[in-house]
């Protein structure tokens, strides 16, 4: 190989070093940039109540069904059907489970500083726990228009809850 080719060789492979040099900066400085926005305490407050957003749409929907079978069993008494009750078993254990959560939610909205969205959150929990305790299964001295107003009241203090929590949440994103 004569010289000038083995220079041009050399050249052009300094380029492309200093070019992967660039490129492997250049990545290092973009990740870097969007991991502190991620951890931005702004950022993980969001992230936290999306999670609280979360956990309570699911303890909404366990209830839905729980309180739709205790109502249907009320209704048919002695003639409900056995596999009903066994479903109903298994939804009563997945709204405990979710409860769990819920506490969890409450929990790390007092860790924010959130003390009203905690108490309407707890206030909802107990609103659910109330009507467990009026609602049940065999229970036949209650009417369908007091279970339908225990059922809108909790629906009415969930409805404040997620009217709270969307306020926090839209100033958090204005301020992000």
């Amino acid at each position: 190989m004569d010289m000038e080719t083995l220079l041009q060789l050399s050249e052009t492979s300094l380029k492309m070093g200093f070019g992967a040099l660039i490129a492997v900066f250049s990545g290092w400085l973009v990740l870097r940039r969007q991991h502190a926005q991620q951890l931005s305490p702004g950022n993980r407050r969001l992230e936290i109540l999306e999670n609280v957003s979360a956990n309570v749409g699911t303890v909404s929907h366990i209830f839905a069904k729980y309180s739709t079978l205790v109502l249907e069993s009320i209704q048919f008494g002695e003639q409900w059907p056995v596999a009903r009750k066994l479903e109903l078993d298994v939804v009563n254990t997945e709204l405990v489970t979710e409860f769990k959560k819920l506490a969890e939610a409450e929990a790390k909205l007092l860790m924010l500083g959130e003390k009203n969205l905690e108490r309407s959150l707890r206030l909802y929990g107990a609103r659910i726990a109330l009507f467990r305790k009026q609602v049940y299964v065999g229970r036949q001295d209650i009417t369908q228009e007091q279970i339908t107003a225990l059922k809108q009241s909790i629906l009415q203090v969930r409805e404040q809850f997620y009217d709270m929590l969307s306020r926090k949440y839209d100033r958090l994103l204005a301020s992000a």
